[in-house]
């Protein structure tokens, strides 16, 4: 076995091997030694780090596989507040961000144009050349510490290169998902029965607070720099700190520009707007900066975001194509909407066959017609929308689009009530996608959190006679399960896709039923799926009433005695639990081990509060701002997110938003502190 001190040199010597080769890879995209050949370092560095621990650095290149459990997500206080910028749409707006420069500077200026990516934003902090923080943006004054998800990103240096950095600084930049890797996790969900995600930056988001690092590292995130903080740093513009950026091994995105004024920038955003389909990553604008740091200070900044720079953000793409026929989807609650089937179109750099057209009324005022040529625009939305009808186009001999009268999937007769825009199919016990929308609902994250069956399962489960409500989950077995295999067909001409319920499929499936059972009383209330019952009233709810039996035994007015109980959601409740087989369902629950009464720690303790109304505001040193809004709750009190003239009082902490203060000064609502709250919880 090799000595201690020639451990350590080959340690030393391996980590600075795969450094060099990460970051040619990485960061130069130009490699010299081959995939296999880079495993090969990584794995003889892992061996001698099992061998030797005394010697592992805690910044190894071995630390992008991952493996450590977060089971909390830290919140940090941001040392230099992440702010937001101002956002424009038009080229008068930037002409006037230019013209309000000019008279402030009192002379011309340069300008930076640089990608917005849309993805996650994320401040590093290195202390002596080394990764010692991520912290999320989180709501700008502070983030959570993601640390160890970050390191297993490898587009981001652990240790940097060689350089003249300072001792301490930090560096903020966007974690994204390239198109190509977003697809291709998506097709393995697929084929895997897993749910697919939205879109790059939901992924992004979602991946990036995973608890388990290890599969956060096999997720394809990667990162692009664009801004550098710290005491003492060099450089005269934000130009060639990107560039000193580049220089110590951290990924700068190249597509950028110097522009000696407004004209040169404008045409930079056309080039980019133009182009932007053809990129491996999504943006959706441009961020213009004052490039000149002595002039960044004197602009200086405002309550919200710095005065020397601005978003301009690309208009959702449109197209014209023609619409050839309308299908009539069923959801969770049994609305109707109307989809759109469209002639194939190449929009935002995808082939678009489908838009939605939302309802009847949307459909109604758009007066739009078979064989007519639409506008089709694409936004952030994940399905695109019909916008306008090109009349000029239409033949003489269309005709006018009826609302369909009985439900595509079970016949029934659809209803609509008053007030409502969207025509429901009352027949939730019978129809299909209802059935099977309840149990999606029932076992998403915010609800049951029962991951390990994706909504392709849920499908298969159902067609099988397995599952007919959410009670026949907790009576599944290994052997009903083992061996079950579907082709589910694609829409989209996309290929059909797999479900196998192999033994560790199984296995999966049913650990997290049983881990289901330990979900807070409350959110099994959600996971019933209550029409107008969401996440906020289940939880005031629950805590009103802490347990399922007084909800169901409740009158009207017991109901909208409650905060933000009115006729509608009272309504609602009465009717779900007068049903027997509503009812039945329930007991079937409680019988498997559910939750059916509140924790005893989340009981309104003390009705102190009963009443008032509190605004929470800023950082508080005895309280995260959860708990200070459960100890609000707890003591009988309501916690709104904005200030209205039923205000009861403004808890601040430090870094209130200066908005929120002028408005409450403005109604004369009382601002009070930490400590006069907790002097308040005294009497």
């Amino acid at each position: 076995m090799i000595d201690k001190a020639k451990a350590r040199e080959r340690m030393v010597e391996l980590a600075e091997s795969v450094k060099y080769h990460n970051d040619l890879y990485y960061q130069q995209a130009a490699p010299e030694i081959t995939d296999y050949q880079y495993d090969m370092l990584v794995k003889e560095l892992e061996a001698l780090e099992r061998d030797f621990p005394e010697f592992a650095d805690p910044n190894s290149p071995t630390k992008r596989v991952g493996g450590e459990i977060t089971r909390i997500f830290q919140s940090v206080k941001h040392r230099y507040p992440m702010l937001s910028l101002d956002n424009t749409y038009s080229e008068s707006e930037l002409s006037d961000f230019d013209q309000r420069v000019f008279r402030i500077l009192g002379e011309p200026c340069e300008y930076v144009g640089e990608l917005k990516i849309d993805g996650v934003s994320i401040s590093l902090i290195y202390r002596n050349g080394k990764l010692q923080q991520a912290i999320t943006r989180g709501d700008g004054v502070q983030g959570d510490d993601v640390t160890a998800n970050v390191k297993t990103i490898r587009s981001i240096p652990l240790q940097l290169l060689p350089g003249d950095y300072p001792d301490e600084f930090e560096v903020r930049g966007e974690i994204f998902m390239p198109r190509a890797g977003f697809e291709k996790m998506n097709r393995q969900r697929e084929s895997e029965g897993e749910s697919t995600f939205a879109n790059p930056r939901n992924a992004t988001a979602g991946t990036l607070k995973m608890q388990d690092s290890s599969i956060v590292a096999k997720r394809p995130l990667d990162a692009f720099f664009y801004y550098l903080l710290g005491e003492n740093l060099t450089g005269e513009t934000h130009f060639q700190r990107l560039n000193f950026l580049k220089s110590w091994g951290f990924k700068v995105n190249d597509i950028r520009i110097k522009a000696q004024g407004i004209k040169e920038l404008l045409n930079y955003i056309a080039e980019v707007d133009h182009s932007r389909s053809q990129l491996p990553y999504d943006i959706d604008g441009v961020v213009v900066k004052v490039n000149s740091l002595s002039q960044q200070e004197k602009l200086g900044f405002t309550a919200k975001s710095p005065r020397w720079a601005i978003s301009y953000k690309f208009k959702a793409e449109e197209a014209i194509t023609r619409l050839l026929s309308i299908d009539y989807q069923v959801g969770r609650t049994g609305a109707v909407t109307p989809v759109a089937n469209l002639e194939p179109v190449f929009l935002a750099g995808t082939t678009v066959k489908r838009a939605s057209l939302h309802n009847a009324d949307v459909m109604a005022g758009l007066d739009v017609r078979i064989g007519d040529f639409v506008h089709v625009e694409k936004g952030g939305e994940i399905i695109p929308k019909i916008t306008s009808v090109d009349f000029s186009s239409r033949h003489g001999e269309s005709l006018p689009v009826t609302f369909i009268e009985h439900c595509p999937e079970c016949k029934t007769q659809l209803v609509r009530s008053s007030g409502e825009a969207a025509w429901y199919c009352p027949n939730e016990k019978g129809c299909p996608p209802q059935i099977k929308g309840k149990l999606e609902h029932f076992i998403a994250r915010r609800a049951m959190n029962i991951d390990s069956l994706g909504e392709g399962k849920v499908e298969v489960l159902f067609e099988q006679g397995l599952l007919r409500n959410a009670a026949d989950l907790y009576l599944l077995k290994f052997e009903n399960l083992l061996g079950i295999e579907k082709i589910l067909p694609q829409e989209d001409g996309k290929a059909p896709r797999k479900v196998s319920f192999r033994e560790k499929t199984v296995e999966n499936i049913l650990k997290g039923i049983e881990d289901s059972k330990s979900v807070p009383f409350e959110r099994v209330l959600f996971a019933l799926g209550i029409r107008h019952v969401g996440e906020t009233v289940a939880k005031k709810l629950a805590r009103h009433f802490a347990g399922i039996d007084a909800i169901i035994e409740a009158k009207y007015e017991n109901l909208i005695s409650v905060d933000e109980v009115g006729d509608k959601i009272a309504g609602s409740i009465m009717n779900y639990f007068s049903d027997a087989e509503n009812l039945a369902m329930v007991n079937q629950l409680r019988i498997a081990g559910l939750k059916m009464r509140i924790e005893e720690e989340n009981i309104i303790q003390r009705s102190i509060l009963q009443g008032k109304t509190f605004v929470v505001s800023g950082v508080f040193s005895g309280f995260s701002r959860d708990e200070i809004k459960q100890s609000i709750e707890q003591n009988g009190g309501k916690v709104s997110g904005s200030i209205s003239s039923k205000t009861a009082f403004v808890l601040a902490g430090d870094n209130m938003g200066p908005e929120k203060r002028k408005k409450a000064e403005e109604l004369g609502v009382k601002i009070i502190s930490e400590e006069e709250y907790l002097r308040m919880l005294e009497i």
